[in-house]
C-alpha cells in the first residue's frame, strides 16, 4: 500500500519542521526589529541556515524584508 503526501511521515514531519522554521524565525525578526528601533526604516538583509548534517546539507535563502 502506498501512502500519499499526507500520511507520508518523512512529509508530515518535514511539513512541521518547516511550521516551526516559519512560525520562530518570524518572531525572532520581529522582536529584533522592534528592540532595535528598526521598524519604519527601509529594507532589512536577512539570511536563513539550514543545516542537516548527515545528509551533507547547508541550505542558504537570503533575501530582504521591507520595514516600511
Amino acid at each position: 500500500m502506498t501512502q500519499n503526501m499526507e500520511t507520508d511521515p518523512f512529509n508530515v514531519s518535514m511539513r512541521k519542521f518547516l511550521k516551526q522554521v516559519g512560525v520562530t524565525s518570524q518572531q525572532a525578526i520581529e522582536k529584533a526589529v522592534a528592540d532595535a528601533g528598526l521598524k519604519g526604516q527601509g529594507p532589512l538583509t536577512v539570511r536563513a541556515v539550514i543545516t542537516a548534517e548527515r545528509a551533507g546539507l547547508h541550505h542558504v535563502v537570503e533575501g530582504e524584508i521591507d520595514l516600511g
